[in-house]
């Protein structure tokens, strides 16, 4: 009885390892893979009954539409798996998930929009990656960065119009790229790609023209001639306004920085302050074409010009003030480190602070002064308060505030 038993067991594992859905055909390669024939079947999902053994799994040539989340759970052990000239328009997250052993995707020649990238993240042994002629749009930055063994990758005939930079950055194993025929806006968001194929070792595969679809003036032009004056990365200077000849009787000092920019296409500017107490992160002007600020960056005046104004500054407004340049192309900052003193003879105090001081030979920056590049470390500004009686006419003692400021060259810090 038991050598009966133990028959029927082996061929019980033997029926389950050769299951098989009627509509494909399945055999055992001389590598001893399992292959799963079930291309050119009219097949509208993924047949159910294969064998969880399937290494080999051939879909091409059906009419699936659509995969569900777990379409493939049945094959844990798939290492190549054909999609290719279907009709997949929707794929849902987990669909791909735990195919750890992947190592060929093809799921070209479909009608794939939007595809679930983080089913990407278990893959990392993907060897590679077909999605050529679909209609991607788009693709997250960090879309293949878990895919460390990926070799072959096809992209071409989507409706790519970008790509954002670092999209190839972690794909140590890249040797063929294919981006051909996707309809690029060649604006400076993609003129890191010309840099990038410039450099690479990849092979970018030129079976057809990677050309710009946009802007006008370089429509049919292939994305690596993006001319190199069109795309400029940021310069930035950060210059202190002084009021040091006027004497006003305002209610407390105003520090007022200006950011001068420059590059193509224009960058933006944004200011980040950091003091003891807050971090602030300013992201456009703050003073409307009426002069009025908004509520919620009353403290903070910032202009579209660049500058910004600080009235009534104060003991707790001390701290790092930054000013970013951005563009399409990167971003440039330069930092100022900004601190309170008061006194009748302001050099006396900054010696005393900062011995190092009188090595410098006193130097100072007024009224449109730059802060020197070539300098190291950070640069502080010294705002003073200093306070002055002067007679009226009544003969009375009336107090009047000078706005004065000492900028101290300790240096700065000034990124390129």
């Amino acid at each position: 009885m038991r050598p009966l038993l133990c028959c029927l067991g082996i061929a019980a594992l033997l029926g389950r390892s050769l299951a098989c859905p009627s509509a494909c055909s399945c055999s055992t390669k001389k590598n001893g893979r399992l292959l799963a024939e079930c291309a050119y079947k009219e097949l509208l999902e993924v047949p159910r009954g294969l064998s969880p053994n399937v290494s080999i799994l051939t879909l091409s040539a059906n009419r699936i539409g659509w995969l569900r989340r777990g379409a493939f759970a049945e094959v844990p052990e798939v290492q190549s798996l054909w999609l290719g000239y279907n009709q997949i328009g929707a794929v849902e997250p987990g669909a791909f998930a735990l195919l750890a052993q992947l190592k060929n995707l093809d799921l070209s020649h479909n009608k794939i929009t939007d595809f679930p990238w983080q089913d990407l993240r278990n893959l990392s042994g993907l060897q590679i990656l077909k999605m050529n002629n679909n209609r991607l749009a788009g693709l997250p930055r960090d879309a293949f960065h878990a895919l460390k063994d990926l070799r072959s990758l096809w992209l071409n005939d989507n409706q790519l119009t970008t790509l954002a930079e670092g999209t190839f950055d972690k794909l140590p194993s890249l040797s063929q790229l294919q981006i051909f025929n996707n309809p690029f806006n060649c604006s400076c968001k993609v003129f890191w790609l010309k840099r990038w194929t410039e450099s690479t070792s990849v092979s970018i595969t030129k079976g057809g023209a990677t050309l710009c679809v946009a802007p006008g003036r370089l429509k049919g032009r292939a994305v690596t001639d993006i001319p190199e004056h069109h795309c400029v990365a940021p310069s930035v200077q950060l210059t202190y306004l002084s009021n040091l000849d006027n004497s006003v009787t305002y209610d407390g000092l105003t520090l007022t920085l200006h950011c001068s920019v420059a590059g193509s296409p224009p960058p933006e500017i944004r200011w980040k302050i950091q003091t003891s107490s807050r971090g602030v992160e300013i992201n456009g002007p703050t003073v409307a074409r009426d002069g009025n600020a908004k509520q919620s960056q009353e403290r903070f005046l910032v202009f579209k010009n660049g500058t910004m104004a600080i009235p009534r500054f104060s003991k707790e407004d001390e701290g790092i003030y930054t000013c970013l340049a951005v563009n399409d192309v990167g971003t440039r900052e330069v930092s100022v480190n900004v601190a309170l003193a008061g006194s009748e003879n302001p050099a006396e105090d900054l010696l005393q602070d900062d011995p190092q001081a009188s090595q410098l030979g006193g130097q100072s920056c007024y009224k449109g002064d730059e802060m020197d590049p070539s300098g190291a470390g950070e640069k502080l500004v010294i705002v003073y308060h200093m306070p002055r009686e002067s007679k009226s006419k009544a003969g009375g003692a009336v107090p009047h505030v000078r706005l004065g400021t000492l900028l101290l060259a300790l240096g700065i810090a000034l990124s390129w």
